[in-house]
């Protein structure tokens, strides 16, 4: 279909539905003005009502419509209080690794780059993003999510206050606002009706049908998930209720980060800074957790055994050990969590690194 050079609106609208639908890009309008050889700027000003964002319409929702909707109603929000500072604190135990550095340079970029960081538990996926925020002084708002999370605890939904029913805006809506960091923390536990965050997902807003707004980002917002899995299930059965997410909703997802456990090197000194603040002047008891550490993991990824230590578990030994004086039964407490063959397993190859000590006695 040929235009002539004084296009009306119509032609306009009907052309580029025809073309693209009813919600396109800049690209796609550059493209369309280019086959009807047309002035952008001309196409962009009959179609301006539609924009719904930077970059983008949506010939659905004009900018008028959510306007006058917004005005005309009335309903109460909860909002979160806007002083509060969301910015996480800083943790001298921290020790940066693995996928930190380019994570926080996707953060510091405040670019919407949303990112994916998967890895065994108590990897330090969570930490790294709490630590690179505090860092750079970004707010972070962290969803922790399960099966049974909806649309409701993300997007926000009615709640009863003093009697009275009104907005609350729930954490997804509150970090679009705020320009803050949203840290979906194990998103493969999630079901499908995590796909209402597919459009926010492309960098768009999201018009909340319940009160009749239309959120936008702020500056700076961005998305970053953390999984056990790569949103393929788990396989080997050793993360019960990870799910298989959709797949056009990880393709939102640019880059996938894969953090390993730190190397010794690095472990060693994330124990050393946990041992520093809990009083803890047993430096050679962090270094043999850290050799026993290193020693399962290899096992495991050998096929030996069916468990791991993670990094977190080894920071719990230290803290049991702090509190109890007695290393094996900070070390036995903190291994009790794993079956009885996994357990004793466990306690032999500690035998490896430290044989002089007693590890089988019963606790009292």
């Amino acid at each position: 279909m040929t235009f002539e050079l004084k296009m009306t609106e119509q032609q306009a609208i009907d052309g580029l539905k025809g073309s693209y639908g009813t919600e396109f890009t800049t690209a796609d309008v550059r493209a369309f003005c280019a086959m009807n050889d047309i002035g952008y700027q001309t196409v962009t000003k009959k179609i301006q009502k539609y924009k719904v964002s930077k970059g983008k319409w949506n010939l659905e929702v004009t900018t008028k419509a959510v306007e006058n909707i917004e005005k005309s109603f009335s309903a109460p929000a909860v909002q979160p209080d806007v002083e509060r500072d969301l910015v996480p604190d800083s943790d001298d135990t921290f020790v940066k690794f693995g996928s930190f550095a380019d994570v926080k340079k996707i953060i510091q970029s405040k670019l919407f780059y949303p990112a994916f960081i998967t890895g065994l538990s108590g990897n330090g996926k969570t930490f790294s993003v709490e630590q690179a925020c505090a860092q750079l002084g970004r707010e972070l708002i962290r969803v922790n999510i399960t099966i049974e999370t909806d649309e409701d605890d993300l997007i926000g939904g009615f709640r009863l206050v003093n009697g009275a029913t009104v907005w609350h805006d729930g954490p997804v809506i509150q970090a679009l606002n705020r320009g803050a960091v949203l840290l979906l923390d194990e998103i493969d536990l999630a079901s499908n009706k995590i796909l209402c965050l597919q459009s926010i997902l492309e960098g768009n807003g999201v018009f909340l049908k319940k009160i009749g707004k239309f959120v936008r980002p702020a500056a700076g917002f961005n998305v970053i998930a953390t999984a056990n899995t790569k949103g393929k299930g788990s396989d080997d059965g050793r993360f019960i209720g990870t799910n298989v997410l959709n797949e056009a909703f990880l393709e939102r997802f640019p880059v996938t980060f894969e953090q390993d456990y730190p190397s010794p090197s690095v472990e060693n000194k994330i124990l050393g800074r946990v041992a520093s603040t809990l009083g803890v002047t047993d430096i050679d008891f962090c270094k043999r957790l850290v050799d026993w550490g290193d020693i399962i993991r290899k096992t495991f990824y050998d096929g030996g055994i069916e468990e791991i230590i993670s990094t977190r578990r080894l920071i719990h030994i230290l803290r049991a050990y702090s509190i109890f004086n007695d290393k094996a039964k900070a070390i036995s407490v903190c291994v009790n969590r794993f079956d009885d063959e996994t357990k004793q397993a466990f306690l032999e190859l500690y035998d490896k690194v430290d044989a002089d000590f007693e590890l089988t006695r019963e606790e009292g």
